[in-house]
């Protein structure tokens, strides 16, 4: 394999590992099936292409992160925060006792097990219960008085 280097429309070059050959291959099978019309009528023809916003993420990981999603497979912190979610709505529709304590017990043991995968601190987390309030308290008018209860 060898290094080429490509240069883009934007005049930034792109380094790839390519056969030699394969990108002739490539090209004839791109020029084929624009012969024979594979590419009319595509959904979203002639619209900007519009990427997700990944600036966020760290360039070694965009890759992974990528194909994650793609596959629709979601980080393990996200995944408990779905579930303690699901069983809070389940929390909520239940009536019997035994129940709701068991259903409290497993939303405890989630919350605990999302706790210890964090890498930061929970002091800045904010509640659900109390997210409103915040909300509401940092968008007082300049004016207005602060309440601190």
């Amino acid at each position: 394999m060898r290094l080429d280097t490509h240069w883009t429309g934007a005049g930034a070059p792109t380094g790839s590992l390519m056969i030699p050959g394969f990108e002739r291959i490539v090209e004839e099978r791109i020029l084929n099936a624009q012969r024979k019309g594979a590419f009319e009528g595509l959904e979203g023809r002639g619209a900007p292409i519009v990427f997700a916003d990944d600036r966020h993420i760290p360039e070694d990981l965009r890759l992974a992160y990528k194909i994650l999603k793609n596959a629709d497979c979601l980080p393990a912190e996200i995944e408990l925060r779905k579930e303690i979610e699901r069983t809070e709505d389940l929390l909520a529709a239940m009536t019997d006792t035994q129940a709701r304590y068991r259903a409290i017990r497993k939303i405890n043991f989630l919350i605990m097990r999302l706790n210890l995968m964090r890498k930061g601190s929970i002091a800045l987390d904010v509640p659900p219960q109390y997210e409103e309030k915040l909300a509401f308290r940092v968008a007082a008018a300049p004016g207005e008085e602060r309440r601190n209860d």
